[in-house]
């Protein structure tokens, strides 16, 4: 059986494809539009922990993306039993200012090429009592963050869709769900070294490895609709949700984007 994962080539993809490869000992099927980074990941991955490995370059942000990693996977006989919809993408600004094409390929990731691999496959894991699917969303799904307006909102719409379709699929044999971490270690961090490294000494910001290895062992061994891992997310995610509204403004008003720079 194979686990499919988005993103695959970098980051917190390459996590889960090194730890469901590693750990779990799954055959993968990994999907980026990083064509050299994916085949190299691959080709690691294979060698490294003895596993099939195979590497499917496409732009996911195209509507027909789901639909042909579908019919690849029929066409090649690839039974997928774990789907990890991890892609995704960042856009920090004022709505306002944002490229439409670049609020599209956001939407395309987030909402609609995860919806589409999620009614895909899910059939096929019905049919078998078996399967498990992973959708990423943040701990930003919970409350409204401007300068973030659309990442945001397409992220509280894959947690409220994964809650949802858990309910449809767990008396099926298929557990759904979504993971909404926090701050996450990836080396693009918008802050210095020094202030990094006193967050992750304090746990706000989390390694990949660790939020992987939490969101997977809640994925396969719990009955959980959401993992938000990280101790520090569940404090601060209702204060940050309770701010009034003028020390958001307040905020607002030292961001570059909201000033004028």
């Amino acid at each position: 059986m194979y686990a499919l994962v988005t993103g695959a080539s970098s980051g917190i993809g390459l996590q889960y494809a090194t730890q469901l490869a590693r750990d779990y000992h799954y055959d993968l099927l990994l999907v980026s539009n990083q064509e050299r980074e994916l085949r190299e990941v691959a080709e690691s991955l294979a060698q490294t922990y003895g596993v099939r490995t195979r590497s499917l370059y496409i732009d996911l942000s195209r509507m027909e993306a789901a639909d042909e990693i579908y019919a690849f996977c029929q066409k090649e006989q690839i039974e997928v039993e774990v789907l990890i919809n991890n892609a995704g993408m960042l856009i920090f600004d004022q709505f306002i200012r944002v490229p439409m094409r670049r609020i599209e390929t956001l939407l395309m990731l987030h909402i609609m090429t995860a919806t589409k691999l999620c009614r895909l496959f899910a059939p096929d894991m019905i049919r078998r009592r078996k399967g498990f699917i992973l959708n990423m969303s943040s701990m930003s799904a919970w409350m409204a963050m401007p300068s973030i307006v659309c990442y945001n909102a397409s992220k509280s719409y894959l947690l409220n869709f994964s809650r949802a379709l858990w309910y449809e699929m767990r008396p099926q044999g298929v557990h759904v769900l979504a993971v909404t971490p926090g701050s996450t270690d990836t080396g693009l961090l918008p802050f210095g070294e020094k202030f990094g490294r006193i967050l992750r000494g304090v746990g706000i910001t989390m390694p990949p490895e660790r939020l992987v290895h939490k969101a997977l062992h809640h994925l396969f061994y719990s009955r959980r609709k959401r993992s938000m891992p990280g101790a520090w997310n569940h404090i601060i995610v209702p204060i940050i949700n309770h701010l009034p509204d003028w020390l958001v403004f307040a905020v607002m008003r030292r961001m570059p984007m909201f000033n004028g720079q």
